[in-house]
């Protein structure tokens, strides 16, 4: 008799185990799930590619100016060059300050477009 019983109880346990784990399963392969996985993958990769190319970037700028020093001392450059001043180009068209524009086409009738 308690043999019978232990083996049944063996048999339930191990039947609801079973059945845990296909369920488990079958719910990580439903495609909702798996674009859920591969999206969160995808973010970390992206994540990890970025910091590395931050890295890598941060690199560059470091050793590019070092040896910007190295090429400076061995020519005797040493002073920045004097630079041209900005030109101011318009971007948008100022109607309360004209002196940047002189003549415009630019028309307020949005029907124009159309």
């Amino acid at each position: 008799m308690f043999r019978r019983t232990f083996w049944f109880t063996t048999g339930v346990a191990a039947g609801v185990w079973a059945t845990t784990k296909v369920n488990r399963k079958l719910k990580q392969l439903t495609p909702e799930s798996l674009a859920a996985t591969a999206a969160n993958k995808a973010l970390e990769t992206g994540h990890r590619l970025k910091d590395r190319a931050v890295g890598f970037a941060l690199d560059v700028r470091d050793n590019m100016a070092r040896r910007e020093a190295e090429l400076g001392e061995a020519l005797g450059i040493h002073a920045d060059p004097e630079l041209p001043a900005p030109r101011r180009f318009v971007a948008i068209e100022n109607r309360n300050n004209p002196k940047y524009v002189e003549r415009s086409t630019y028309s307020n009738n949005r029907n124009e477009d159309h």
